[in-house]
């Protein structure tokens, strides 16, 4: 069981509430309703696949920074809790149901699999050249919305585009907050991000705006949609969660960068997800 727990915390199984409601999401606009459970299930597995390879590419690509950085020193593959190898076999594992769950899928899902999992390679290098790759990350998770709608309807359209904006620019945004703590460290390794080039107090200034843009993305998705004012009290709600941890968190004080801040994010997903669901089902 130790072992187990070692793999959760190595992949940060519970960070995938972040992006799950959001899949969800993505496949209820596509459905107009309720999406079958056969759909629902297998964009489940192929978001936990593709989300736990992703981790695991993340942790062994950047395993080199993660045993000098102090902050990361209880990291299961820092420690040796989880092996090298242990995480190559998990990496594998993940990828298997990824594929297995996108072959179940609109018979697009398959072929659009490699150039998902490219992303997924991608974004850990992507600090080694460019201070955007917070917004990699955020790609990458916005494939999640994205996928789910193009998993049901074999297809893409422009509302569900801003929808997958608006998660990149959610998620990379409070990335850029998080990664702001460790410019010093950064610098003196010759990695990239938004507080290296502009500097961690500056970076609180750009990511407001970044969210507001967020937040303007989900307000059109639902104009687009024609979704009831049910919806933008999820997006009001939202906003206010967004107010609160900008609020708490500062250049000068990360004193409250902690676990439940982060968790505290996943209330945007969940809560943009459950009004979008009533919306459509109740209209």
């Amino acid at each position: 069981m130790s072992k187990i727990s070692a793999h959760i915390n190595n992949i940060a199984l519970h960070h995938t509430i972040f992006a799950l409601p959001f899949a969800y999401m993505g496949a209820f606009l596509a459905a107009g309703g309720l999406p079958s459970l056969h759909d629902f299930i297998f964009i489940t597995l192929a978001m936990v696949g593709a989300r736990s390879c992703a981790m695991v590419l993340d942790n062994m690509i950047d395993l080199k920074y993660d045993r000098l950085q102090p902050r990361l020193a209880k990291r299961p593959m820092v420690t040796g809790e989880v092996k090298p190898r242990e995480a190559v076999l998990l990496l594998f594992a993940s990828m298997a149901v990824f594929l297995f769950a996108a072959l179940q899928l609109a018979p697009i899902c398959i072929y659009l699999a490699p150039p998902a999992v490219i992303v997924l390679l991608l974004y850990p290098y992507t600090k080694r050249f460019t201070f955007l790759c917070h917004f990699v990350l955020g790609g990458a998770l916005a494939m999640a919305p994205i996928g789910s709608y193009i998993a049901i309807t074999n297809t893409l359209s422009l509302p569900v585009i801003f929808l997958g904006l608006g998660v990149c620019l959610w998620i990379g945004g409070f990335d850029a907050i998080y990664g702001s703590q460790d410019e010093a460290f950064d610098k003196a390794h010759g990695l990239y991000s938004l507080a290296t080039r502009f500097t961690a107090r500056r970076v609180f200034s750009i990511i407001s705006f970044v969210h507001a843009a967020s937040v303007g993305c989900f307000i059109l998705v639902g104009v687009l949609y024609k979704l009831s004012f049910i919806y933008y009290i999820g997006i009001i709600m939202a906003v206010l969660t967004l107010f609160y941890q900008h609020s708490i968190v500062s250049s000068a004080d990360y004193s409250r960068l902690t676990q439940v801040y982060f968790m505290r994010n996943g209330i945007v997903s969940i809560v943009i997800f459950i009004f979008t669901a009533i919306s459509i089902l109740a209209g």
